[in-house]
């Protein structure tokens, strides 16, 4: 806990150290800095340096660097101005040529004062530099000596003399921690202070026993009660908040209890080392008690985290507690007597020592018999974990659930592996698998309910709407929990917060990507001032459209090319501003990007069709917004057109995309662009021997009458052909709005229909013949003998006529009727 505390501190250190060192850079000594580098350069190369004495040169060296980084931005300003009056004068003469002499000179004086300038900081980044290298070589140091430590074999623990050891030690132990506890070890001079003191102890130990039974189980049920008077939206926030009192009030009961312990004075040597580390071992135990009930519960109050059954949930959450004491019990007995390496408890200053010393030996006993029963709890637990997808009622499993089957599967690998290699007399290599393992799975569960937990605050605020708890705001929020744990996640492997700054140093500096160099303050600076241009061309492509352009003389299609064009000029404006307020170079990517070209130009050539297509399409505006056009084999409303494609809605409600491409380059009919008028074609068709003349006037009145024709010009009635079955005519009419056409020609076949039933003239019809060649193979015929096929009947009955659609065939126009664009 003091390690993450450490590490928050380091980096808020880091954070405002600039503006301070920034102060200080004008300051540094140069001549104190080299004797300061060649110390510890010195150090690093004498192999009997300790690690206190590494540890201290390293943080002085970090202090150094972080005043010299700071210097490197010395005369900032003024080596601006320097340069910008230099270019002023133009670019310099080249080699053999010549330039005015004030000029030349001018030019001579500011490239003088621009060096002068310049040296300060130079001189600052070669320092700086040279601390990078001191503080590389002192960290490999340390890195060398953690691996010798890893890999360091104590006798094994298997031994009888191994468990002798640890047996004496052990004896050794307990009776001092029982002579203290007893009272045995006190002097006179103790039982007399503790008289006085004996109500505030007995007032402690009541306090202490009536929070960690009666306030444990209020605090336990407290979430149910409170849940099941909360709304349904806000239930499962109010349970969470509550159930972290499942750690605290717990705590508090423990602090009271160690605090009554002090008050008595017969605390020693013995139970001190124990009671200071007593409050970190019971947040481990009450925190991954709380983790199991939360994480899997025998009862959901308002949802589960993980979709399992629910013995799997008892079975996981029983050994999740188990885990949680066997957790505090190794930080009771680490801290206290067993000695560690220090390799993953990342150094810390311990706390005091009983005055029994564990030898190695003994020591390792103690481990191995912990990592056992640990790794019992620990295999269990994986087998239950690991069945987790393949259990699952429901395939739909978010990406939480393999996650946690893996971890199941790992865990079932690393709890035999940890216990062999202690058996085996590493004991620092298997506390270093076993322990930060479980960690790590403690803070992936946390994880899990933390992100349940923000997804619950959304939903909550959002009053339960539809799609709350899955959105994008949620699905961010979990992405940065997740991007936060992972110095967390550092620190539980054995990260020191001095790698840790020099991580986040390393991060703010950024990466360099073919010469552009990327940091997180450019790409942060880049993101806002992006978004902010973004979101002021969507303000005012919405003040065009809604205020502006319609109060103009611009068609429909006009005003959606001119809204169109301002947002892409605003995009493009945007990100110009943004990469060049982010300090981005993009000249270093010229030769790349014309190595690029011509790969693009094959593999995107298609996009780029469209795109350019798109372009025209908007500014010489052949086809707009609400045009009918026939175009690639559909015909439809034009409802959008956007930079690669155009969305067209047909006559049966269907969209269509139209790639820009096939606008521009392959022939479209648009049937609205100008005006709505357009002409149908009606094809009649009447027997022979009919009057034509008649049939000539009688279409003309019919086609004359109806309202939607326009006069002028007046419709035409042609004798087009003698066909094979009929007289063919032919009714062409223009329409105001060729959009009736269907319409139009159905009036008109209804009306054609009747007059020609009331004047008497037939439509014709086609008939058939049929001709049976075997007509005694029909079922019910009575066979005789069979004769020759020239000898059969070849005449049958003719059926009735069948009607034909060739009397009054019309040509179809776009969308199930055929008309021509006769303007």
């Amino acid at each position: 806990m003091r390690h993450l505390i450490a590490v928050f501190l380091t980096a808020l250190l880091v954070l405002t150290a600039v503006p301070v060192m920034a102060q200080q850079a004008d300051t540094v000594n140069y001549q104190t800095w080299e004797q300061v580098a060649e110390r510890a350069e010195a150090l690093s190369a004498n192999p009997q340096a300790t690690d206190e004495e590494l540890a201290r040169t390293r943080a002085r060296i970090v202090d150094w660097r972080d005043r010299l980084q700071a210097g490197q931005n010395v005369n900032a300003d003024r080596i601006a101005t320097l340069r910008n009056q230099i270019e002023s004068l133009g670019p310099a003469p080249a080699e053999g040529e010549s330039e005015d002499e004030e000029v030349a000179a001018r030019r001579s004086e500011l490239t003088s004062q621009l060096s002068t300038a310049q040296a300060p900081r130079l001189a600052a980044t070669e320092a700086a530099s040279r601390a990078n290298s001191i503080i590389g070589q002192i960290d490999e140091i340390i890195r060398q000596r953690q691996a010798l430590e890893l890999a360091k074999q104590s006798p094994s623990p298997l031994l009888p003399s191994s468990w002798a050891d640890a047996a004496v030690d052990g004896l050794t132990l307990a009776e001092g921690v029982a002579g203290e506890i007893t009272g045995q070890d006190a002097t006179p001079e103790t039982w007399a202070e503790l008289r006085p003191r004996l109500p505030q102890v007995g007032a402690y130990l009541i306090a202490a026993l009536l929070i960690l039974t009666y306030g444990r189980a209020w605090i336990v049920n407290l979430p149910s009660r409170l849940s099941a008077r909360a709304s349904q939206h806000s239930r499962a926030v109010l349970a969470f908040v509550v159930s972290l009192g499942q750690i605290a009030i717990p705590l508090a009961g423990v602090y009271l209890g160690i605090s009554a312990i002090r008050a008595t004075g017969l605390a020693g040597e013995w139970t001190t080392p124990f009671l200071s580390a007593l409050p970190l071992a019971a947040m481990i135990l009450f925190g991954g008690i709380w983790l199991a009930r939360a994480l899997f519960p025998r009862k959901a109050i308002a949802y589960t985290s993980l979709q399992m059954s629910e013995a799997a949930r008892v079975s996981a959450g029983r050994m999740v507690t188990v885990l949680a004491a066997m957790m505090a019990i190794h930080h009771l007995l680490s801290r206290a007597v067993l000695p560690l390496s220090g390799l993953y408890e990342h150094g810390e200053a311990q706390v005091g020592r009983v005055p029994v010393q564990f030898g190695e030996a003994s020591a390792g006993v103690w481990h191995l018999g912990l990592a056992v029963a640990t790794a019992l709890a620990m295999f269990r637990l994986g087998n239950v974990l690991r069945r987790l997808t393949r259990d699952a009622v429901t395939q739909d499993l978010s990406y939480r659930h393999w996650i946690v089957a893996w971890a199941g599967r790992l865990t079932r690998i690393v709890a035999p592996l940890a216990v062999l290699a202690i058996a085996a007399g590493f004991v620092n290599l298997g506390n270093l698998l076993i322990w930060p393992w479980l960690f790590s799975l403690a803070l992936v569960g946390l994880l899990i309910l933390l992100q349940d937990f923000i997804a619950d605050l959304f939903d909550m605020v959002q009053h339960g709407a539809e799609g709350a708890r899955e959105g994008l705001a949620p699905l961010l929020s979990g992405f940065a929990l997740v991007l936060a744990s992972i110095p967390v996640f550092m620190v539980i492997w054995g990260a020191t917060p001095e790698e840790l700054g020099e991580y986040w140093l390393s991060f703010r500096q950024g990466i360099s990507l073919g010469g552009i160099s990327l940091s997180p303050g450019a790409i942060l600076t880049f993101l806002v001032i992006f978004a902010v241009g973004y979101m002021l061309t969507r303000g005012a492509q919405g003040a065009l459209r809604n205020s502006i352009l319609p109060k103009t003389k611009l068609d429909p299609g006009g005003q959606n090319a001119v809204v169109s064009g301002l947002g892409y000029v605003g995009i493009v404006l945007a990100a110009l501003m943004a990469i060049t307020s982010a300090g981005i170079d993009l000249s270093s990517l010229a030769i790349v990007a014309g190595a690029l070209s011509v790969g693009i130009g094959f593999g995107l050539q298609n996009i780029v069709s469209n795109f350019v297509s798109g372009i025209i399409l908007l500014i010489e505006r052949p086809v707009s917004v609400g045009d009918w056009i026939s175009a690639g084999g559909q015909q439809g409303i034009v409802k959008r057109i956007s930079v690669r494609s155009t969305q067209v809605e047909t006559f049966d409600k269907t969209e269509v995309i139209v790639p820009n491409s096939d606008l521009i380059s392959q022939p479209v009919t648009n049937w609205t662009r100008h005006n709505k008028v357009g002409r149908i074609i009606i094809p009649v068709g009447v027997a022979y021997g009919t009057d034509t003349r008649k049939v000539e006037a009688i279409l003309r009145e019919i086609t004359e009458d109806h309202p939607l024709v326009a006069i002028d010009p007046a419709p035409a009635i042609l004798f087009r052909a003698f066909g094979a079955d009929s007289l063919d005519f032919e009714i062409r009419a223009i329409l105001a709005d060729v959009g009736t056409g269907l319409g139009v020609t159905s009036d008109l076949l209804h009306a054609i229909a009747a007059r020609f039933a009331e004047e008497g003239i037939e439509i014709p019809f086609a008939q058939r013949d049929i001709w049976l060649r075997n007509p005694e193979s029909l079922p019910g015929q009575r066979q005789g003998p069979e004769r020759p096929a020239k000898e059969r009947p070849v005449a049958a009955d003719r059926p009735a006529p069948e009607p034909r659609d060739t009397s009054v065939a019309a040509r179809e126009l776009p969308d199930d009727g055929d008309f021509d664009s006769g303007r």
